[in-house]
C-alpha cells in the first residue's frame, strides 16, 4: 500500500480516534496494541537484560529486532489479508479503524483537561495525583506552577509521538508503518532510560527512537505556532522561541514542541526537573513567565486541538491533491 491509500487510511484513522477514542469495553476485552508491544518489551527486558554492559547493549539490539518483526509481521499481514479478501473501500475503512488504535488525540485531550480540572476543584493535590498520570517527574515536589508547566510540557511532547508522529509514518507506509513506530516509541517509553539497569540495554530503542520522531517533532512544532497564528496570537514568539532553545534541550526532538508551546503561551517550560529523586538538569524552552496556572493548561488545550484540526486538514489537502494528480496523469 502505498499514497494516496495511505493518506486515505490515515485521514480515517484521524478522524475515527477524534470521535470515539479507544473504547472502554474494547480495552477490558482485549487491551490495546501498546499494552500487546508492552508486554512482550517486558518479556524481553526479564530474559535478556543481564550481564556484562557489552552483553546488555547487544541483547538490547536483538531484542529491538525481534521487537519490529513482532510488530511487523502481523501489520504486514492484516494489511494484505484486507487488500486481496475485502474490496478497495472495505479496505481502507477496515484499515483505517486499526490505525485509529495508533494516535491519542482523545485520550491526551482527557488526561491533560483531568489536571486543570483536579487543580480547580480541589487544589495542589488533587493536581498532584492528575499529573502523575502523565509525567514521570515526582509529583509530591511540585507546587501549582510546577503541576501546570508539567501538564502543558506533557502536552506539546505527547502532541509530537503521541499523535504527529503516528501520522506521519502512517501516511508514509500506512499500518505497518504506524506499527512499527508505535512500538519504537514504547520501547523507548520502557526501557531506554539512562538508569543502571537500562543505559545499555535500551541503548538501541533510544536511538531509534531519536532518529524516527526527528520529522515529527519538528512538525509538531510548525503545527502549534500555526495553531497560535489561528489564535492571532504568539506564533512569531513560538517560532522564535523554536529556533532559539529546541537545539538546547537534552532531547534531540521534545524541545521543538516544547519551545513552541512555551513561546505560544508566553511562558518558560522545562529546566531543571527531578525525576526518582534525581535533579536532571536541562534547558529552558521560552523566555516568559515560570508562574503558570490552570488558566494557562486551558489555553494549551486550545493550541492543541487546533493543531489537531490543522494536521487533519493538511492530510486531507495531500490526499485530495494526490487523488487530483492520478486523476490527470
Amino acid at each position: 500500500m502505498h499514497p494516496p491509500d495511505t493518506l486515505a487510511v490515515l485521514v480515517l484513522a484521524l478522524g475515527i480516534e477524534a470521535a470515539a477514542g479507544y473504547p472502554d469495553g474494547l480495552y477490558r476485552a482485549v487491551g490495546h496494541p501498546v499494552t500487546w508491544i508492552g508486554a512482550l518489551i517486558g518479556t524481553l527486558d526479564r530474559r535478556l537484560n543481564h550481564g556484562s554492559p557489552r552483553r546488555r547493549r547487544l541483547a538490547g539490539c536483538a531484542a529491538l529486532a525481534l521487537l519490529l518483526l513482532a510488530t511487523a509481521l502481523p501489520a504486514l499481514l492484516l494489511t494484505e489479508l484486507a487488500i486481496r479478501l475485502a474490496g478497495p473501500l472495505a479496505a481502507l475503512l477496515l484499515l483505517g479503524l486499526a490505525c485509529a488504535s495508533l494516535p491519542a488525540q482523545r485520550s491526551l485531550d482527557r488526561h491533560v483537561a483531568d489536571v486543570e480540572r483536579a487543580l480547580t476543584t480541589g487544589g495542589v493535590e488533587a493536581g498532584r495525583r492528575a499529573v502523575a498520570m502523565i509525567v514521570g517527574r515526582d509529583p509530591d515536589r511540585l507546587d501549582e506552577a510546577a503541576i501546570c508547566r508539567a501538564a502543558i510540557e506533557s502536552l506539546a511532547e505527547n502532541f509530537s509521538d503521541g499523535i504527529v508522529a503516528p501520522a506521519v509514518w502512517i501516511g508514509a507506509l500506512g499500518l505497518p508503518g504506524g506499527a512499527l513506530y508505535k512500538a519504537i516509541n514504547t520501547a523507548d517509553s520502557m526501557i531506554g532510560h539512562r538508569t543502571p539497569r537500562h543505559g545499555d540495554f535500551g541503548w538501541a530503542s533510544a536511538r531509534l527512537d531519536d532518529l524516527v520522531n526527528l520529522p515529527a517533532s519538528r512538525l509538531a512544532g510548525l503545527l502549534l505556532a500555526a495553531a497560535a497564528w489561528c489564535h492571532g496570537d504568539g506564533a512569531g514568539a513560538a517560532l522564535r522561541a523554536m529556533r532559539r532553545d529546541a537545539p538546547r534541550h537534552r532531547s534531540p526532538n521534545a524541545g521543538w514542541p516544547e519551545a513552541a508551546m512555551a513561546g505560544a503561551l508566553g511562558l518558560s517550560l522545562a529546566g531543571p526537573r527531578v525525576y526518582g529523586g534525581t535533579l536532571v538538569p536541562d534547558a529552558v524552552m521560552g523566555d516568559g513567565r515560570r508562574e503558570a496556572g490552570p488558566g494557562d493548561i486551558a489555553r494549551a488545550l486550545r493550541l492543541y486541538r487546533t493543531a489537531c484540526l490543522i494536521q487533519g486538514g493538511l492530510v486531507a489537502a495531500l490526499l485530495l491533491g494526490a487523488w487530483a494528480a492520478l486523476g490527470t496523469g
